[in-house]
């Protein structure tokens, strides 16, 4: 930039200037200088010092020369003027002392003044800074009653508004305490007053977890509480409408068609559980941008508490309490989920529940591993599905529940079957084997209800007269009680469960079967071998046709009760063992009437070679035919087993009878005994023919037809293939063999020439079977 030039003054620029100057205004009583000023101002900016000087000696000299030529002009006046003036000037001189006296005076007075005004100067110039202060210091004390009120609203929990207030004092408008190294420090304690706001507000989320960790278990109470209330309405109502059977509660067809309020237990009469201390500790931390701090210090705090829910080992009278506050736990876990947007994710809910669900599933398995009481698994089993539902309605997974309650199940279902194991070996122990009596109409109805019968039977015994004696002894109505008792046992226990019904059934046809054939159908044929008593040994075929028959009613009862359940048929293979312990009953049966039959036997006497024949049959058949028919007769059993018994007796007097004649307690014998046998055989067939029995003279072919043979002579006839295959096909080689040997034996013992000659002639017959059958089972 070029250097500006110093503006330059004329001679007429000067004069103009001094000719403004005006020492003494002639209208006024005081000297005028400020004019001055400027000019002087103005001549020592522009450096015209000798300029203006030479000007203005210029013009006083005009001035002088002026006033000169006035002086010449006016002498006379001048010189009376100059006295008057020297008469002035001794009065000015006067006038200037007194003057100056007066000016010392007034400059004594003015300075005076100068310092008070210097003084008002300064105590106004202090009063401003005082005001100042004052606005400055009230500016302060707003701040700091902000900041007051800041601590008092964190006291009072209202966190957000202390928050925003901290916002306020930041966003303050630049002022003059904004300068201040106060407000500099304020503001550099706003985050310390974030971080109290935020302790603060978590210290009350802290203390609201403890209050709801204190009643959880009262919400949990009032759900579980709730949902059986709601169990009983609908099980009611299932039972009234056969078509609801297949559904169960949390069903869809339970949630349509049941009329129902939804109880909010969080939020009802008996509790109300306020989550604003989660919301506004939410509220906080998500202004603070902290959310992500909170979210794992309240997943944190959340999983230490279902931690210290359980205690180990697990109590089993506390599992109740347990379950209603683990219940509440989540119940609440729940409520946040849905009312917290984005705070908790639902698998932070699932790890917390999955994991205690695995110690609970773990606990209790531990707490049940020496329990040998079924009904212990029951109590538990009621309290988990209570838990199980309620959760479900929450959208808990449960599957790991159901599989303990599965598990848990398969022990009680162990220890259910080892309980009434016993109970029946017991019954069937102490069973008398008597018909059981009924005196009154009640009696029997009671006893018709229990027991399982054919519809037949049933009508016949609810028409017949009283007192009756029915054709079962206590034994049977008491396992029929029981096996009652065990399979309601065994489906109260799976009461609710929605899950494996044909793993549930299957196992209860397995326990049935195991019970009805392990410890009724083998316990009676224990029994069997220490019952002597053919009425018992009776009774006990009459309890065991009734137990088939219940076999078979329990089959279609257990079906028709599975098929509401979506279940197919079932079907106990016990009925085979009780078939098969029917014939070892009826075995026990003939084994009794033989073993008296040995005893009608004994008295038998017989005379082997008898010197002649005789026409009627023995005397002990008479006795034996007798106590036979009365005792047979009298057993109250079914025809076909009386004709079982009966068949059992005729076969055991056929072979007692063929035992005479090849058996080694006869050594040899005659044609005369053969033919008292032979009477003795048409008595017995006579016999069962008049008791109407005569289909059994079956088992007397063999015998009669060996004894032909011998009596009517006809061995070589036996030999003869087409006949004996024809004749005498009944007839086993072997016996027929010793047969003639005994006869061999006896005549080769006589003395007489044609007894001699008989017997050789039996020996060689006996070896002529012998060499004809060498290898034939006989």
């Amino acid at each position: 930039m070029a250097p500006q030039r110093r503006p330059q003054y004329t001679q007429e620029n000067i004069d103009q200037q001094l000719q403004q100057i005006h020492l003494l205004d002639p209208s006024s009583s005081s000297e005028n200088l400020e004019q001055l000023g400027p000019i002087i101002k103005q001549i020592h900016a522009n450096r015209q010092q000798e300029a203006y000087l030479r000007n203005l000696q210029a013009l006083i000299a005009t001035k002088d020369s002026e006033i000169e030529q006035i002086c010449t002009d006016n002498y006379q006046e001048f010189i009376s003027s100059a006295s008057t003036l020297f008469t002035v000037k001794s009065y000015t001189t006067n006038l200037r002392e007194k003057i100056t006296t007066l000016d010392a005076s007034v400059s004594q007075v003015g300075r005076s003044l100068v310092e008070k005004k210097r003084t008002l100067l300064q105590s106004k110039k202090t009063a401003a800074n005082l005001d100042e202060a004052i606005d400055t210091l009230q500016a302060c004390l707003k701040v700091l009653d902000v900041v007051n009120r800041i601590g008092e609203l964190i006291k009072e929990g209202k966190y957000w508004s202390a928050l925003r207030s901290l916002e306020d004092i930041q966003s303050l408008p630049s002022n003059s305490l904004s300068q201040t190294p106060f407000y500099q420090h304020l503001l550099s304690s706003l985050p310390s007053l974030r971080i109290q706001i935020q302790n603060a507000v978590t210290a009350s989320m802290k203390q609201w977890l403890l209050e709801i960790r204190n009643v959880s278990g009262l919400v949990g109470k009032l759900a579980l509480e709730a949902m059986d209330l709601r169990t009983r309405k609908w099980r009611s109502r299932r039972e009234k409408d056969p078509m609801l059977r297949l559904s169960r509660v949390g069903s869809a067809v339970e949630m349509v068609t049941q009329e129902r309020s939804d109880t909010n237990v969080l939020d009802s009469e008996k509790l109300k559980v306020d989550f604003k201390p989660l919301y506004q500790c939410i509220h906080i931390y998500t202004t603070l941008d902290s959310i992500d701090d909170l979210r794992r210090s309240y997943q944190a705090d959340r999983k230490a508490q279902s931690d210290l829910i359980l205690p180990d080992p697990l109590p089993l009278a506390s599992l109740v309490s347990l379950t209603q506050e683990v219940c509440g736990f989540f119940i609440i876990e729940s409520h946040v989920l849905e009312t917290t947007g984005n705070f908790r994710s639902e698998r932070e809910v699932e790890e917390l529940w999955e994991a205690l669900v695995s110690r609970l599933s773990s606990a209790i398995n531990a707490s049940l591993a020496n329990e040998t009481d079924p009904d212990s698994f029951l109590r538990v089993k009621e309290c988990l599905i209570g838990f199980v539902t309620t959760l479900e309605s929450y959208s808990y997974a449960t599957q790991s529940l159901h599989s303990l309650i599965l598990t848990l199940f398969e022990k009680y279902a162990g220890l259910l079957e080892g309980q009434f194991s016993r109970r029946f070996d017991g019954i069937i122990l102490q069973d008398d084997h008597l018909p059981m009596q009924v005196t009154t109409l009640s009696e029997r109805d009671s006893v018709l209800a229990v027991v399982w019968l054919g519809s037949s039977e049933q009508e016949v015994l609810a028409k017949s007269a009283l007192p009756l004696s029915l054709p079962w002894s206590q034994g049977f109505y008491l396992c029929c009680e029981d096996i009652r008792n065990f399979i309601q046992k065994f489906y109260h226990f799976v009461d609710g469960v929605s899950q494996h019904h044909g793993n549930i059934d299957e196992l209860l046809n397995k326990s049935l079967d195991k019970l009805l054939s392990n410890h009724i159908s083998e316990s009676i044929c224990k029994r069997l071998s220490s019952t002597s008593t053919l009425t018992q040994v009776a009774q006990i075929v009459s309890n065991l046709e009734h137990f088939e028959v219940a076999c078979s009613e329990l089959e279609r009862s257990l079906t028709s009760l599975r098929s509401t359940q979506r279940g197919g048929a079932i079907r106990l293979s016990s009925s085979s063992s009780f078939a098969n312990t029917v014939t070892h009953a009826l075995n026990r049966v003939t084994g009794l009437i033989t073993s008296k039959l040995d005893d009608f036997f004994d008295l038998a006497e017989y005379d082997w070679t008898p010197q002649s024949r005789d026409n009627t049959p023995s005397m002990y058949l008479y006795e034996l035919i007798n106590w036979l028919t009365t005792v047979v007769d009298s057993l109250v059993i079914q025809e076909v087993y009386k004709d079982e018994a009966y068949r059992g007796a005729v076969g055991y007097i056929a072979e007692s009878l063929m035992n005479f004649m090849i058996g080694p307690n006869v050594p040899a014998m005659n044609e005369n005994a053969i033919s008292n046998i032979l009477v003795d055989t048409d008595f017995l067939e006579g016999e069962f023919n008049r008791i109407g029995r005569g289909h059994l003279n079956s088992v007397f072919v063999e015998l009669r037809s060996m004894m032909s043979i011998v009596l009517n002579d006809a061995v070589q006839d036996f030999l003869v293939p087409q006949v004996r295959q024809t004749t005498y096909s009944v007839v086993r080689p072997k016996r027929l063999q010793t047969l003639l040997e005994k006869l061999s034996r006896h005549g080769s013992s006589r003395r007489d020439a044609p007894s001699r000659e008989r017997g050789e002639k039996r020996r060689k017959e006996a070896d002529a079977v012998g060499r004809v059958f060498p290898g034939e089972n006989r």
